[in-house]
């Protein structure tokens, strides 16, 4: 596909002939103006951003919270369990949205109750506690809890609660319960005097969208289609979470037992609320047992003496529930209401927009005529009634492989498309759809998979799939622009473009053109090219700060060197192939502020975390949230300097003064806090109002430097040492994982070689230095195959030795440009298809000893000694470089 031509089924699915040839009418926007001006006017924050995960939550338009403020700012709210005007106040609010909610649903209070919890889930375990379950016994064999396998893992769940009790329950698959066998009300018997049974099945399957029969609601209840043979009275709970965000439920006529769901899936806003629909008949068997603040009528402290209140709601909601949230909801269906007309014009909208691309999907092949992806659905998205606007698929190749779900998202988040990746909650449907058997589910977790993570294949078999979801501020352009994205990386490649991801010139979107040309480059690569060689002399760039540092010329105090001449940059490139001694290290980096340019060094100091100040300062948000490039790109244009013999840190950015930060902390002025690097807790200080203002005047945005505390110990979560007696932790400043991070040049050589010849005439787009530059290594050495270092298990520098900790799982970030901050997404797809779907570049390293009583020194010029894991024996180390990189 040179120039990037498609070829027939890799174009995109024109939307009107979409609409000529569906057998249905189809509705797209609420015909109240432009769906753009909608989106412009309340989502302005989406600019830039494809956002498909609204099965995971909505968004809130800005006039909900504009809306909501206000009516905080204007009335005081108490709290409900008082007698004064301002509790008075609250206790009628949120009763008049208790109402609303009621109506919203079609029902009323003289059939329905509204229990508010703190969501779906815990509305959920209300259930499973409070239902009146029968254990077995002489007389019978007690209750039964029933639910669809294709539930999300909160109804999984209750049969903990049913088996602490010796409740029997049964798992129904969703084709058992197809073809169940309908009954005649009467054969089905009196339930009168039977132990009561619970089914629970979801309105709409979380994981691939499937809507259930509302029908079989009022079928099980009446006896005519039973989950179970087992004679009795059967309730029904109508998991509704995932099914009323984009669809109006009528309770009125689908009059299920139990309804649980949570406010944030319709709203966006409040989260953490949710409500338990309990239908009044049935109410009267639930059974309380716990009290709490608000539902108790009468009790006695000192004697076992407890009266519940006669309401429902009030019996059930332990404790002052969440008023102001709750108060939120009212403001909630305002603004649902009068920006789309209400809950059926969602339905068509959001089915319209998921038919769309599902169709579209459908159509991609290669040009071997395999298909691009491959989707999990139950239906043929022939109507509202059958199939929610979700999409789960997994992306294939050209062989019918599939394409690792993490791989896709992390390609995605390179488009600002936001989708949901895994499982989604939901082993059972996730195990139907894909194939995956219970044994190999206890593989999968064996081998270190849990739900959530990013571990997408195993031995060839895939852990989940992708899933996209649509809500109803939706537009066609985000539908369009996913499937763009999944021709451009699977079908058109695009030949170095960067991606358009932001706005130039907005706060955090990549610079323009001419910014990107006056850059400041992140490094410079000894013995290759400058990136700046060609630039124009009066391109702006620091030409006479020097981008490679000795530690010698910052600090001679502290350096005497006693051993020989280090072997030079150019000698060690002439040293013969496959001479074990021909790796040699060519390059030093460190990188003081987490995320921000490299500071290249020829000889550098040790410390017990790794090279001296690398990562020991880190740039976080208002919230204290630890930024990185995947938020904000420019990240890799703020140059730091450290100058040891000053004890000053200098940084430098285009258009900015620079400015000095002490490398350590005044104890007298120093403010702790702490924050968080990969889950763990992590104290550190504010660096200062000063560099803090820099930074935000630079970013458009408030943010702050932090140090990791000087006396504060972060160890890797894992030891390492082949003697499980001797093993140890590795000590570490703010990385990710490991103390330092090493890269073979061979290595990057294929991956250029690869993306050469992807390119049209071969014309070279990533010179070595800027791919050396993505990946943000410590240590480059000139290694005579590529990824041999994966084999090592050990390597010398000098006298100082380091274990190898294995390979470095690489994200999103190696597609920035760390001359520009612009992205594109050639250098991770390119990478994902050599290393078969695992993007994985470098390897970790860990000092195996270290004294620190003198310093040591890593040095470039310095001889590599790899051990490689099926030997046994070490290499002796000559006397004479013993002392090249560890000088007292």
């Amino acid at each position: 596909m040179a120039g990037g031509a498609a070829h027939p089924g890799a174009e995109l699915l024109a939307f009107e002939r979409f609409l000529d040839s569906s057998l249905q009418p189809l509705v797209y926007g609420y015909g109240r103006g432009s769906l753009r001006e909608l989106r412009a006017r309340e989502f302005g924050r989406l600019a830039g951003t494809v956002y498909l995960d609204h099965a995971g939550t909505t968004l809130f338009p800005q006039s909900q919270i504009t809306s909501f403020m206000k009516d905080l700012m204007e009335n005081v709210y108490g709290n409900p369990h008082s007698q004064n005007i301002s509790s008075k106040l609250t206790h009628d609010t949120v009763e008049q949205v208790r109402f609303r909610i009621l109506a919203h649903f079609r029902t009323s209070p003289e059939d329905y109750t509204v229990i508010f919890t703190s969501g779906s889930t815990a509305a959920l375990k209300l259930v499973a506690e409070a239902f009146p379950w029968v254990s077995p016994g002489p007389e019978g064999s007690g209750s039964c809890l029933c639910y669809l396998t294709d539930s999300h893992t909160s109804v999984v769940g209750m049969r903990k609660v049913t088996a602490a009790r010796d409740v029997t329950c049964i798992p129904v698959r969703p084709e058992d319960m197809w073809s169940a066998e309908r009954q005649d009300a009467a054969a089905a018997g009196d339930p009168a005097g039977q132990p009561p049974h619970l089914f629970c099945y979801p309105a709409q399957s979380n994981f691939s969208g499937t809507r259930y029969p509302l029908a079989w609601i009022g079928e099980v209840q009446s006896g005519r289609r039973r989950p179970a043979s087992r004679p009795g009275q059967w309730f029904v709970l109508l998991d509704a979470a995932a099914f009323v965000g984009t669809s109006p439920l009528d309770l009125s006529v689908h009059q299920a037992d139990f309804v649980p769901l949570s406010f944030y899936k319709i709203f966006g806003f409040p989260t953490g609320l949710g409500a338990l629909l309990v239908k009044n008949r049935s109410a009267a068997k639930l059974r309380k047992t716990y009290f709490g603040g608000g539902t108790a009528a009468a009790y006695l402290a000192g004697d076992d003496f407890y009266v519940p209140r006669e309401s429902v709601a009030e019996r059930f909601e332990d404790g002052t529930i969440s008023f102001l949230d709750v108060i939120a909801l009212k403001h909630g269906f305002d603004a649902l209401e009068r920006l789309t007309g209400g809950m059926e014009s969602i339905r068509q909208h959001t089915f319209t927009l998921a038919q769309y691309t599902y169709a579209a999907l459908s159509s991609l092949r290669y040009p071997n005529g395999a298909p691009v992806v491959q989707i999990y659905s139950d239906s043929e998205f022939s109507s509202p009634e059958v199939q929610g606007p979700v999409i789960s698929f997994n992306v294939l190749d050209d062989h019918g492989n599939i394409v690792g779900y993490s791989q896709v998202d992390k390609m995605a988040s390179l488009h600002n498309i936001h989708v949901r990746t895994g499982c989604f909650c939901n082993t059972g449907a996730c195990q139907r759809h894909l194939g995956i058997s219970d044994e190999m589910v206890k593989k999968h977790l064996q081998a270190g998979h849990v739900c959530g993570d990013d571990v997408d294949l195993i031995d060839g078999q895939t852990t989940g799939c992708v899933r996209i979801s649509f809500g109803y501020m939706s537009t066609l352009e985000d539908a369009q622009a996913f499937l763009r994205f999944i021709i451009a990386t699977r079908l058109r490649p695009s030949h170095g473009q960067p991606l358009p991801l932001a706005t130039p010139g907005e706060a955090g979107a990549p610079p323009r053109e001419s910014e990107a040309q006056n850059a400041v480059p992140a490094t410079r690569v000894r013995g290759s090219p400058s990136p700046q060689e060609d630039a124009s002399p009066h391109s702006g760039v620091w030409n006479n700060s020097p981008t490679a540092f000795n530690a010698e010329d910052l600090c001679p105090p502290l350096l005497e060197a006693t051993g020989p001449q280090q072997t030079t940059l150019e000698n060690a490139a002439d040293v013969p192939d496959g001479d074990l001694r021909s790796h040699v290290v060519t390059n030093l980096y460190l990188y003081p502020i987490k995320s921000c340019a490299a500071f290249e060094v020829t000889r550098w100091p040790l410390g017990s975390q790794g090279l001296l100040y690398d990562r020991s300062w880190m740039v976080v948000n208002h919230n204290g949230i630890c930024l990185s490039q995947k938020q904000e790109p420019r990240l890799c244009l703020i140059q730091p300097f450290i100058d040891l013999q000053r004890r000053i840190m200098v940084i430098k950015a285009q258009g900015m003064e620079p400015i000095e930060v002490p490398l350590e902390e005044n104890s007298e002025q120093v403010r702790i806090c702490q924050s968080k690097v990969c889950a763990d807790r992590v104290n550190t200080y504010d660096c200062g109002e000063k560099i803090s203002n820099w930074l935000s005047k630079f970013f458009g945005r408030p943010y702050h430097l932090i140090k990791q505390s000087s006396d504060f110990q972060r160890n890797a979560k894992k030891k390492y040492g082949k003697d499980q007696s001797a093993r140890t932790t590795a000590a570490l400043s703010l990385v990710n994982e490991a103390q330092y991070l090493l890269i073979n040049r061979s290595s990057i050589l294929e991956l250029q070689q690869q993306l050469s010849t992807s390119r049209e005439n071969g014309k070279e787009l990533f010179p070595m230095n800027n791919l050396i530059s993505r990946f943000r290594a410590n240590i480059i050495t000139n290694g005579t195959r590529a990824f041999e270092e994966e084999k090592w298990d050990e390597i010398s520098v000098g006298s100082l030795r380091f274990q190898v900790l294995g390979p470095c799982h690489r994200c999103q970030m190696i597609c920035i440009d760390q001359q520009t901050g612009q992205r594109n997404q050639d250098v991770f797809q390119k990478l994902s298809e050599r290393r078969e779907r695992k993007v994985e570049f470098g390897v970790y390293l860990m000092h195996t000893s270290l004294d620190l009583s003198s310093p040591c020194y890593l040095s470039v010029g310095s001889q590599v000694l790899p051990l490689l894991k099926e030997n046994i024996e070490h290499h002796d180390i000559p006397a004479t470089e013993k002392s090249q990189d560890a000088i007292s």
